[in-house]
């Protein structure tokens, strides 16, 4: 009877055990594939110059604007030619603007090389963090991606608010032609307690086209889980350096205007 019990006890255990395994998040539970955005052919990328109150953090010339996320050193990307490309070796990762911001509205401009390789979220990827909470790629991410006739899911592609939102429209230009981001970010407040006072709200132009309309944001990015809220008062920007294997992306002409 002990014996049987024990085996009993013990197959209950086991079942248990693979449940909780079974029932463990998986990052394509947050994937979303349709409906698919229409395709909408823009003029081109948006050339702004930054006007006179804005804080220029990147005018190719170099990055004394910017920090590695990691340790806070000056930040080793690489700058020729007036641009700014991703750096993927092992070790460096992401960057971040040194200044902290609550409210403001951010320009930026990315290509994503001609040659590019690869296919889905391994294509051309890295990301805009409208808030930089943490390490690592802890914040609120604008997704960057080739969107060119390469299939995702639809809430991880250019224009998205990575796991979030899904754009209104798919105005991705080719690889190798400049691209750009106007947005205007609403930081989200909290109370004493650290409750949500009031959430997040992004409004995203992708090449002149709005693709996201003030929408309201769940909580921070996170790639397996559903978002969550955490606490802070301002964040740095912060600009992504993607694991995937193709190559990297540049940016250039990054602006931002301080709002209430």
């Amino acid at each position: 009877m002990r014996r049987l019990l024990l085996t009993v006890a013990l197959s209950f255990a086991a079942t248990a055990v693979f449940a909780q395994e079974t029932a463990k998040p998986k990052p394509e539970d947050t994937e979303i594939w349709s409906p698919v955005p229409p395709v909408v052919t823009p003029a081109g990328a948006v050339t702004t110059p930054p006007p006179s109150d804005a804080i220029v953090l990147f005018d190719g010339k170099n990055l004394d604007q910017w920090v590695q996320v990691s340790d806070k050193s000056p930040a080793k990307w690489s700058v020729n030619n007036g641009i700014l490309t991703v750096n993927k070796e092992k070790g460096v990762g992401n960057i971040e603007t040194k200044k902290a911001f609550r409210n403001y509205q951010l320009h930026i401009e990315w290509r994503v090389p001609a040659t590019i390789t690869g296919e889905g979220q391994g294509r051309g990827n890295s990301g805009v963090f409208l808030a930089s909470t943490g390490p690592g790629d802890a914040g609120y991410e604008l997704q960057v991606l080739d969107s060119y006739q390469n299939k995702t899911y639809v809430n991880g592609m250019a224009g998205s608010l990575y796991k979030q939102a899904i754009p209104l429209a798919n105005p991705g230009l080719k690889p190798g032609e400049w691209q750009s981001y106007d947005v205007i970010w609403t930081a989200p407040t909290f109370n004493a307690d650290g409750s949500v006072k009031t959430p997040a709200h992004a409004t995203v132009l992708f090449n002149g086209v709005l693709v996201e309309n003030h929408f309201q944001l769940k909580g921070e990015t996170l790639y397996i889980g559903q978002p969550v809220y955490k606490a802070y008062d301002r964040a740095p920007i912060k600009l992504q350096a993607h694991g995937d294997k193709s190559e990297p992306l540049s940016f250039r002409n990054i602006w931002v205007r301080e709002l209430p």
